[in-house]
């Protein structure tokens, strides 16, 4: 079934290209030389004051706000911005393919961002109509007229190119994110509900000896959305059970019983029946979505059991999505075993399997049932860290990194092998494009590769990821 519709979005895409490219040399070879010249001089003045009363218009639209107003965005998009309106306006019929890509690659991080379509049309419009206006005030009239309706064709091809890519693109991960809620994250129900229950349970019971111990500081009892169930059902729960009137309902529970330990009252024992009462509901509602999930091996790692990189495009972009609704946000880490082709060589690969299988073990038993963990692909795993600040992300990187090299692998003749791994950490930054922190956490784990190994490494700003790298065409 995937490969059916593999081929046939393929296939849809190279007709695609083959209409617009037609379209666009047909275009292109009726031009004539005078606006040519135009087309130059306006994409040598035009695009900065374009670029500003772009942003001046989007930032006005609360949604648009969301993709446009980070810092990181801005920094980047600008310049990216005015590069594509220069290479539009001076493209020749020779660079139709090149221009075509560049269209496909936009749509493709317009999908992954999740930014609506009708924002990218607004915005094209804006910046088509400021640039008439240009034209209209350096050239006469016929010219003028000419090439306006030249312009108008560019923009609406470019704009072709990208909507399709876009459709193709979002196709893809509503299939993907279809899979996802069908799958669930948690690899052992059994073990998870009742990992969760007593969770919940635990949370309950601190909260009632708060209650009889020290009644006029019952207020700053932890928050039941903060504690590692409350984190679990948001980061892992959620996405995994779906958006169904169950989830609405244990989202509201959370909420209201919160609201009830935040707000006591001169006398906090009067809520107690209500707070008991609703943490019934909520772990009576937890039972029935357990009951309902299901579990795909797609999803899985063979060799480890883990997740393996399927799902991981799904889980970063809830990830993002939850950051900028909230004041929380999350990390990425990328962890490589250091010299894995020794353990292979000297011990042949069965050595090697040995040692993943050992490393995720370790890993699953020290992750919190918020975060993720994935097989990623040869001898690298991802872990996404929900809720955590940048020292308490390298902290549990650095704990894991520890715990792996105290923990050597004991081979099929008895003999212990020691393993170590070089750790990337990632924080994001609030760019809605989750394939920058992965790369990011990329470029880290590569810093601690060639600092010594078997250590660390915090991404800063200086590790700019270089556009194509291996991440980000790894699919």
């Amino acid at each position: 079934m995937m490969n059916t519709s593999s081929t046939r979005s393929s296939t849809a895409t190279t007709v695609q290209d083959t209409q617009v490219a037609d379209a666009w040399h047909a275009l292109l070879d009726d031009v004539a030389p005078e606006q040519v010249a135009l087309l130059r001089e306006l994409a040598h003045s035009a695009p900065p004051s374009l670029a500003e009363h772009f942003y001046a218009g989007m930032l006005d639209d609360p949604r648009a706000s969301r993709f446009l107003s980070s810092e990181q965005v801005q920094s980047r998009l600008k310049p990216s911005m005015l590069r594509w309106i220069t290479n539009l306006l001076t493209s020749g019929p020779d660079d139709v393919d090149a221009q075509i890509a560049e269209q496909r690659l936009i749509g493709d991080v317009h999908a992954r961002i999740g930014i609506p379509v009708d924002l990218v049309i607004r915005g094209t419009r804006m910046l088509k109509h400021q640039l008439y206006r240009h034209i209209i005030n350096v050239a006469p009239p016929p010219l003028a007229s000419a090439t306006i309706a030249l312009v108008s064709d560019l923009f609406d091809l470019a704009l072709e190119m990208m909507s399709h890519a876009y459709s193709v693109a979002r196709e893809r991960s509503t299939r993907l994110d279809a899979s996802y809620r069908m799958f669930s994250l948690i690899q052992n129900i059994g073990t998870e509900r009742e990992r969760q229950r007593a969770l919940l349970l635990d949370w309950e019971n601190a909260l009632l000896y708060r209650y009889a111990s020290a009644p006029v500081d019952v207020g700053t009892a932890p928050q039941l959305a903060q504690s590692e169930f409350g984190l679990w059902f948001s980061h892992k729960g959620l996405p995994s059970f779906g958006d169904t009137a169950e989830t609405r309902q244990v989202s509201a529970l959370i909420a209201s019983i919160d609201d009830l330990v935040s707000s006591p009252g001169e006398n906090p024992s009067t809520s107690l029946p209500s707070i008991r009462a609703q943490l019934a509901q909520t772990r009576a509602l937890i039972g029935m979505l357990f009951d309902n999930i299901g579990a795909l091996e797609a999803g899985r790692d063979a060799l480890t059991s883990l997740l393996n990189r399927r799902f991981l495009p799904t889980v970063l972009r809830r990830e993002v999505a939850l950051a900028s609704e909230s004041s929380g946000g999350f990390s990425v880490l990328l962890l490589d075993l250091d010299h894995f082709k020794a353990i292979n060589d000297a011990h042949g690969h069965d050595g090697g399997d040995r040692a993943l299988q050992h490393v995720a073990a370790n890993l699953a038993q020290h992750t919190r049932s918020s975060d993720y963990l994935f097989r990623f692909g040869g001898e690298e795993f991802v872990m996404v860290l929900g809720s955590v600040s940048a020292d308490q992300a390298v902290a549990i990187a650095d704990e894991l990194r520890e715990r792996i090299a105290a923990s050597p692998v004991t081979m099929s003749d008895g003999s212990k092998v020691p393993v170590t791994a070089s750790i990337g950490v990632a924080v994001h930054d609030g760019h809605p494009d989750y394939e920058r922190v992965l790369a990011r956490a990329d470029a880290a784990m590569y810093q601690a590769k060639r600092n010594g190994r078997n250590r660390v490494e915090l991404a800063t700003a200086a590790m700019v990821e270089p556009p194509g790298s291996r991440l980000l065409s790894a699919r």
